[in-house]
């Protein structure tokens, strides 16, 4: 729905700077559309790279009025408060996109289509990124075993530790190199920059491994593929790593890390294992004790944006030496040793 020339306002609330806005900044940093301005009204006025580390010239404003000053047609709600519900504090700001004509982008679990469908005009749409299009997707069947081509599969210590970043920043480096390489979303965020993909976290458990090989399977004809990873094999909370290694069938795997963590972001009781035995244990359960492809980690994808150059460059140093393989911050350096890694 969202055209690539359409100005944007990102909606980010009293999140900047935090996870909470993840999708905001996935937004900023990977996405086409121009972006007119972000709504927070806590820092407004503050430039970008103070908050987010982006190398971005957007303003920061406190209103919708200023955004839509500013030239933006479509309002993206670019944070996730807790539970992924719409927060009654945004109704009124969601009310006035709507009557102003702008579009909405939504990657909530409310869903906002049904909420606002009695009250669009011509040319005004929105877009909930959660709800899962295609029809119901089939049963998970391990088809994409038997694909001839490179299956690559980001998978984590925890949520929110860089695997969309990663996986983009692969699926660059590979091209960067001459291969057909292509990116699959399995979340808002990934859907709302590249336009296609799946929400896997609205799909159904029983189907979502089958809503993965289908996805895997429409895009067979590219060498690599490079599947944007969900969750964590770690997390309590999490279903979504099992659904992604079966319906892919994935033949390669980068681990996402945040360097320092020692336990779960929100869950300081779940501790991290060594990443030699994170590694075993996402191979384990991929390869299903040989029933399925034989799947291995290549590379580590480590997130370093909380420390200095000289303290990422010695995680990454001792990140190599604790698990044997390439490792590199696909935001600092770029992923070209990861891309060498799934070439190899």
């Amino acid at each position: 729905m969202l055209e690539p020339h359409q100005p944007i306002a990102l909606f980010a609330e009293a999140t900047l700077g935090s996870l909470n806005a993840k999708m905001a900044e996935g937004i900023l940093r990977y996405g086409t559309n121009p972006v007119a301005a972000v709504i927070d009204s806590t820092q407004a006025g503050r430039p970008l790279r103070e908050l987010c580390a982006l190398d971005s010239e957007a303003p920061v404003v406190a209103t919708l009025e200023q955004a839509r000053a500013r030239g933006a047609e479509v309002l993206v709600l670019g944070t996730a408060p807790s539970g992924g519900r719409l927060p009654e504090s945004w109704v009124a700001v969601l009310d006035a996109a709507i009557d102003s004509g702008m579009s909405l982008v939504n990657g909530m679990h409310d869903l906002l289509r049904p909420r606002f469908a009695d009250r669009l005009r011509a040319g005004q749409w929105v877009w909930d990124l959660r709800e899962a299009q295609g029809g119901p997707p089939p049963i998970g069947m391990a088809r994409a075993a038997a694909l001839g081509n490179t299956r690559v599969l980001m998978v984590g210590t925890d949520m929110a530790v860089g695997k969309m970043t990663a996986g983009l920043e692969l699926t660059r480096s590979l091209q960067a190199m001459g291969q057909d390489a292509a990116f699959l979303a399995t979340g808002q965020t990934g859907i709302a920059i590249t336009g296609r993909g799946i929400p896997l976290d609205a799909i159904r458990v029983d189907h979502a491994g089958g809503a993965v090989e289908r996805m895997v399977l429409e895009a067979a004809a590219h060498d690599i593929v490079v599947v944007e990873g969900q969750g964590s094999l770690l997390h309590p909370g999490s279903t979504a790593t099992l659904p992604l290694m079966r319906g892919s069938a994935c033949t390669h795997m980068i681990l996402c890390h945040r360097a320092g963590m020692e336990t779960l972001d929100e869950l300081p009781g779940v501790r991290i294992p060594p990443l030699r035995d994170v590694i075993a244990l996402n191979e384990s359960v991929a390869r299903a004790a040989g029933a399925l492809t034989a799947a291995s980690v290549v590379g580590v994808a480590l997130n370093t944006a909380r420390l200095s150059q000289a303290e990422a460059h010695a995680a990454l140093r001792a990140t190599e030496d604790a698990t044997g393989l390439p490792a590199a911050d696909p935001v600092r350096q770029g992923a070209g040793v990861l891309a060498q890694a799934v070439r190899a």
